[in-house]
């Protein structure tokens, strides 16, 4: 965990040298587009959460590295999503990990408002019972609705939220059904030169067990532009402050790299 935390904390220094000589560097408008996940723009996202701690499981530590393609069509945007997920405990009576591909899931969001300063989508939401192992994925295809939004306060300040729903459609019968509600505002505060503070956390509750994870999240990232494409580096702990279940985290980190084309 300190590896990694240091590693991202490097990372954006040096973009932030790296790139500190490029005096047009990103424009007002593509650094407010920078993260709005509706942006109409076509977007690959590598996104890591590291979880060293898990409610009510010693020695439990999970880590997660999602995939997120995303293409407009329209005023249709698609993104899938394909994680490589971790799973792992250690202590005096278990020793245990597992590695290798999570489920699939596919979201579809029409863009109902596209104007300069707010812009909303909503749509089915899909995942798919494609885990390399029963440890890494919910053994369920899942079927549900998303809906996003996204505000321009001002060029310093923007914020959001995006609320997805799913439950089991099918899928192994000797699994544990799928309820699940995720909600995750976001936040981005400008600071200038392409740095920026921000939060994203998602709250997640699972209506069939009744565990829930409530984290926030504050941390900072770095937007630079090389040639046409908008880059867009990010790191933030998330501590949970309200959790119940075995396995939730009780504290992430969340960081990775946003592409814009």
């Amino acid at each position: 965990m300190k590896k990694f935390i240091t590693s991202i904390a490097i990372l954006l220094l040096s973009l932030t040298s790296l790139f500190a000589q490029d005096k047009k560097g990103p424009s007002a408008e593509e650094l407010t587009k920078a993260n709005n996940p509706l942006a109409d723009l076509v977007a690959f996202n590598i996104q890591h959460y590291a979880r060293p701690a898990l409610n009510e499981t010693t020695g439990g530590a999970a880590n997660s590295t999602w995939m997120r393609f995303a293409m407009p069509t329209g005023r249709v945007l698609w993104r899938l999503s394909a994680p490589l997920e971790t799973r792992f405990i250690n202590n005096e009576t278990t020793n245990f990990s597992k590695s290798g591909l999570g489920d699939i899931d596919l979201t579809a969001f029409y863009l109902g408002v596209m104007k300069p300063k707010i812009t909303f989508g909503f749509g089915p939401s899909a995942s798919f019972n494609t885990a390399s192992d029963a440890a890494l994925g919910s053994g369920k295809n899942t079927l549900g609705a998303a809906a996003v939004v996204y505000a321009i306060a001002s060029p310093q300040f923007q914020y959001g939220g995006l609320v997805t729903w799913r439950t089991d459609i099918g899928g192994d019968p000797s699994r544990d059904g799928v309820n699940l509600l995720a909600v995750q505002p976001f936040y981005f505060w400008q600071l200038g030169k392409g740095l920026y503070f921000r939060g994203a956390p998602i709250m997640a509750f699972d209506m069939e067990t009744g565990n829930y994870a409530v984290p926030i999240g504050l941390g900072v990232g770095k937007v630079v532009k090389l040639d046409k494409t908008v880059l867009n580096f990010f790191v933030e702990p998330q501590p949970s402050v309200i959790v119940h279940g075995a396995g939730q985290p009780t504290f992430q980190v969340y960081g990775g790299l946003n592409m814009q084309f």
